[in-house]
């Protein structure tokens, strides 16, 4: 994911401010981490650069 979409980004939940954190980056680029609504309390997880912004329910039926 690139860090500029921050810039766009919001929680699909509440709408409010996401926070990034990046476990793995490569050329400006977040590989692995997470984005947090401090608001929900939701961590919306960032894996092989896609940001997973589904609802938790959503992302919970999808890994079953």
């Amino acid at each position: 994911m690139r860090k500029d979409l921050m810039d766009i980004l919001a929680c699909p939940m509440c709408k409010g401010e996401l926070t990034l954190t990046i476990d793995e980056e490569k050329n400006d680029e977040v590989i692995r981490g997470g984005l947090f609504c401090a608001k929900c309390n939701e961590r919306y997880p960032i894996d092989d650069s896609i940001p997973n912004l589904l609802p938790p329910d959503l992302r919970k039926q999808m890994s079953a």
